[in-house]
């Protein structure tokens, strides 16, 4: 039961980091979701590294955030990628 908490978690870690990232980040709700799923786990991994949150109580205020201070990195992360490719500089 635990992975699919985090996968419901990363959902919304994913919705609410593209909410509070500025800018287009581009790609659509499919890559949303996978970027927040992926947030959410790397977010849960380094905050239960520092003492921030736990990886066994999935929804308390502590792994929210961190859930999704790892999918602002990760979108942060995707949009850097991805904003390179195709611009052409006049």
């Amino acid at each position: 039961m635990g992975i699919i908490s985090w996968i419901v978690l990363g959902l919304i870690a994913g919705a609410l980091a593209k909410l509070i990232m500025p800018g287009n980040q581009g790609g659509g709700i499919l890559v949303t979701m996978v970027l927040g799923i992926v947030g959410a786990l790397l977010g849960g991994f380094l905050g239960s590294l520092i003492g921030i949150g736990d990886l066994e109580s999935v929804f308390d205020i502590g792994t929210i955030i961190t859930a999704v201070v790892g999918a602002l990195i990760v979108l942060f992360i995707w949009g850097a990628v991805t904003g390179r490719k195709g611009r052409t500089t006049h």
